[in-house]
């Protein structure tokens, strides 16, 4: 795995005490408060980067308005993020993917979630001190971003790109991009662990539904969470032709794009 990418508890752990190393904590305030925190790590909950107003935005919460998160949680451009959940990290994931998209350039995901780190390393329940910073977002431009849109999509679907729907099997047999595969973000993480298969059995499983790194790959869900999980898992893996549905199924229908139904072999 790519530790620009995705980080290991032991990893984390040798880098408690670089000042340049911000961990994040996007769990719910009372999570942070009373079931305790990795130590040092800032609360910035899944909710306060998230926004549901605008559809055809998807959910992302506008550049400045996360640019101000981060400033509050004493955050720098330069500084190497680590986030983490206690999800298995889907809800970490789209917090590495917004910080991506609004030009942060080294934000990771740590590997496993609160539960995982807490089976081997110490957490707290002390609230570190922040001196907040003037953080200035850097978007990406629309073909530097993995994220794309209807009109990408369709012309997508036009080129026989590989759609990957990361959804349950019953959301999945009731309306589909046409020809996607279905692949549950979730399969990637040994339940016993908490943390991602090995790299190996990742590749294997993959293969097995098709996505390749040879392909290009569309991912989408219904509001783009769960997909910010698997682009995670699949840009460690090496993959590098893999966009980004914002909208995902959600903005698709709005717009009446064609869908399939019913149930396939899986």
């Amino acid at each position: 795995m790519d530790e620009s990418v995705i980080v290991s508890p032991d990893w984390l752990a040798a880098h408690l005490d670089d000042p340049t190393v911000r961990i994040v904590d996007v769990r719910d305030a009372w999570e942070y408060d009373g079931i305790g925190h990795l130590p040092g790590a800032v609360t910035i909950p899944f909710d306060s980067y998230r926004d549901d107003s605008d559809v055809d935005r998807g959910t992302l919460p506008g550049a400045e308005a996360f640019a101000e998160l981060l400033g509050d949680a004493g955050i720098d451009p330069d500084d190497t993020i680590v986030a983490y959940d206690d999800t298995h990290g889907v809800f970490a994931a789209r917090f590495v993917l917004t910080a991506i998209e609004y030009g942060h350039d080294d934000v990771r995901l740590l590997d496993g979630d609160y539960s995982a780190w807490n089976r081997e390393h110490e957490t707290t329940s002390e609230t570190p001190d922040v001196e907040s910073t003037d953080y200035e977002p850097d978007p990406l431009e629309p073909e530097a971003s993995p994220l794309v849109g209807y009109d990408a999509v369709e012309a997508a679907l036009e080129r026989d790109a590989l759609f990957v729907d990361t959804r349950e099997q019953d959301e999945f047999e009731e309306a589909r991009l046409p020809g996607a595969v279905r692949f549950d973000w979730r399969e990637v993480v040994d339940e016993e662990t908490r943390q991602l298969k090995s790299e190996a059995e990742l590749e294997d499983l993959l293969a097995a539904r098709g996505i390749t790194p040879d392909r290009e790959i569309v991912l989408y869900c219904n509001t783009a969470r769960r997909i910010s999980h698997t682009y995670v898992v699949l840009t460690a893996l090496g993959y590098e032709d893999v966009h980004f549905y914002e909208g995902s199924l959600t903005e698709w229908l709005d717009h009446d794009g064609a869908v399939e139904s019913g149930p396939v072999d899986d």
